[in-house]
């Protein structure tokens, strides 16, 4: 298994980087086996430090976790706890999942870009307000699954909303979290 240690314009010394290395994989031992790589950020704003961890299963499913403290070793600790949390919650329906699926979760390309917010002082923007300006381009990675596993996933990315391709009929679904905190689920291939 590859695991990826980075750090966002700081310096991150090899004691550090053991420390999280031997952590993220004795966790990954603990509850996947199956996990075929991790990524771990770090990066500091002010006087915090931000540690985001990334584990990407064998079937596909991506388990994500950030953590912040004063001390770097404190955010690693707070995104390992986390994201201990969720494999140990989703452990059950991980392994099932696994059992049911016979081969990894597919992938369609999409195009996803970031659009500039119009500016509040300027007034000739409220006449191009239908003509947005992109300010970025990249890639998303849509995956073929079930709803089922489509809650799954973003409850374990720790995302509000994840775009799919529903693998019984192979529209586009999306799965998001509503403002009551249950979940919504988008399915234009049911609508009347």
């Amino acid at each position: 298994m590859n695991v990826q240690i980075n750090g966002k314009q700081i310096d991150i010394g090899s004691s550090l980087s053991s420390h999280t290395k031997n952590k993220v994989t004795e966790l990954i031992l603990k509850y996947s086996k199956s996990a075929t790589g991790s990524c771990i950020t770090f990066s500091k704003d002010r006087h915090e430090y931000f540690c985001d961890i990334s584990i990407h299963l064998a079937t596909g499913m991506t388990v994500q976790a950030k953590g912040k403290a004063t001390d770097i070793y404190d955010s690693f600790e707070n995104s390992r706890e986390k994201i201990s949390k969720q494999l140990r919650r989703y452990k059950r329906r991980l392994k099932n999942h696994h059992n049911d699926r016979k081969s990894p979760i597919e992938f369609s390309n999409a195009n996803s870009y970031v659009i500039s917010t119009p500016d509040e002082n300027n007034d000739s923007t409220e006449k191009e307000s239908l003509k947005p300006l992109i300010i970025a381009e990249m890639q998303e990675k849509i995956p073929t699954i079930s709803v089922g596993e489509a809650v799954m996933q973003m409850e374990l990315y720790g995302a509000n909303m994840l775009i799919f391709k529903n693998s019984s009929h192979q529209k586009i679904n999306v799965v998001h979290v509503r403002e009551d905190g249950n979940i919504g689920w988008v399915d234009p291939e049911h609508s009347t």
